[in-house]
């Protein structure tokens, strides 16, 4: 049984009493959830050596890692470095997005390596694998699903609500189609003058789904990548047939989560988290940001955890990251570390407004160690304490003979400093 037929039979799996520990829940409550579809466990049978995790709304706000290379540049090495490195800083999920290179090796290499759940996009590889996106067939694209399935992909991104329908409203947009898989797919469309296969052959995928237990991430191939383009026609329409096909896919006993935005003016973040919840049925929603403006390159990073810190605290279950460099090349490991700390601080902001078990525990276990001038234990408590001790190292004086200030506020106007005073 997939977790979700587990759940709807009332059992509770050993999944499921992973999660509830790791959540400070009981394992009825996450097997309850789990049934409801509002709470996800991506965790394929043949990926021997994770760690599962609940994506949800009910527990803590989850960050994904987006790794993988390009068709400009491969190097397995590498990727298995920005999975360290993803992990190391807090990724609770990462997504293989690799589109050069020998693909199914690069993947091998990353599920070997990663105790967390992986996520790809088979769309990629089947292009990879025909060169040419025209030459596709549904054959080809089942036969990718398949073969990553038996891999151990524990959650895949299928672009299956974005159909020959839709094509004239995205043509209408400032910006088109800026998902990759979505821009294949909308090509594929249009040039053999056919549905969706995706969509026309969702049955035989979630075949394959449940055979494995892998989830099912309904891709937003439609979501906007400019706030022009936001909260139009084209975004809703797909989010409506994504929301249809998760009750299909409840049917057949798959977990679904849903993509959504993409490029979103901060006012409308709300009205999205709501409208996703309500076409969709509770599935749990998946995020990339959004990202609040369009005019940071260098700082998306930024721009897109401010968009991900009030999506999250208005019901998103993960976010995805933004490294510095989108819009701009290849993620290197630095970037990786900058977009996931960026996101860590998002999600743990969330679960502190929402008072998430224990989320602010650390925040005034840090407020202690301030004002008790224990810079090692504040270097402990950082989100990224190598970078919190390398500020603190460049900023000491040759001068400096205490360590009850720093060279903020010096040893006279430091606030904590006179404050203990009093």
């Amino acid at each position: 049984m997939t977790q979700y037929q587990a759940a709807k039979k009332k059992i509770i799996t050993p999944e499921m009493k992973c999660v509830a520990k790791n959540e400070y829940l009981k394992p009825e409550f996450v097997r309850n959830e789990i049934a409801k579809g509002r709470l996800i466990i991506t965790a394929n049978k043949k990926h021997r050596n994770l760690i599962p995790i609940g994506i949800g709304r009910a527990v803590r706000c989850k960050i994904n890692s987006n790794i993988g290379t390009s068709a400009l540049s491969s190097d397995i090495q590498k990727e298995v470095e920005k999975l360290r490195v993803s992990v190391k800083y807090g990724a609770d999920t990462v997504m293989d997005l690799s589109t050069g290179g020998n693909i199914p090796a690069i993947r091998k290499a990353i599920l070997r390596n990663a105790k967390v759940p992986v996520g790809t996009v088979p769309i990629y590889e089947t292009l990879a694998d025909m060169k040419d996106p025209m030459n596709m067939t549904p054959a080809a694209i089942l036969k990718t699903i398949a073969s990553q399935a038996d891999q151990g992909v524990d959650f895949m991104t299928i672009h299956c609500g974005l159909l020959r329908r839709h094509l004239p409203l995205a043509c209408k947009r400032l910006t088109r189609i800026v998902s990759r898989g979505g821009s294949i797919m909308a090509r594929w469309m249009a040039y053999h003058n056919k549905e969706n296969p995706f969509f026309t052959h969702f049955d035989t995928i979630l075949d394959i789904c449940k055979e494995y237990d892998v989830s099912l991430s309904l891709g937003d191939g439609l979501r906007p990548g400019s706030l022009a383009d936001a909260s139009d026609k084209a975004q809703f329409a797909e989010l409506k047939v994504l929301g249809e096909l998760t009750l299909r896919a409840w049917d057949k006993g798959v977990q679904v989560m849903i993509e959504g935005p993409g490029h979103v003016p901060f006012d409308q973040i709300e009205m999205n988290m709501k409208l996703q919840e309500k076409l969709c049925h509770g599935a749990p929603f998946y995020v990339l940001g959004p990202l609040v403006t369009d005019i940071a390159p260098g700082y998306d990073h930024i721009t897109s955890a401010i968009g991900a810190t009030m999506a999250g605290f208005c019901g998103a279950a993960m976010l995805c990251y933004v490294t510095p460099r989108e819009h701009l090349g290849l993620p290197d490991a630095e970037d990786v570390r900058q977009g996931i700390i960026a996101y860590k601080i998002a999600a743990h902001a969330v679960d502190v407004a929402l008072h998430r078990p224990h989320a602010r525990e650390r925040d005034d276990a840090m407020s202690r160690a301030r004002y008790a001038f224990d810079w090692e234990k504040q270097f402990k408590l950082a989100m990224d304490p190598e970078r919190a001790r390398e500020f603190y190292k460049k900023s000491r004086t040759a001068k400096q003979e205490k360590d009850d200030y720093c060279t903020m506020c010096g040893p006279n106007f430091c606030a904590m400093k006179n404050s203990g005073r009093i």
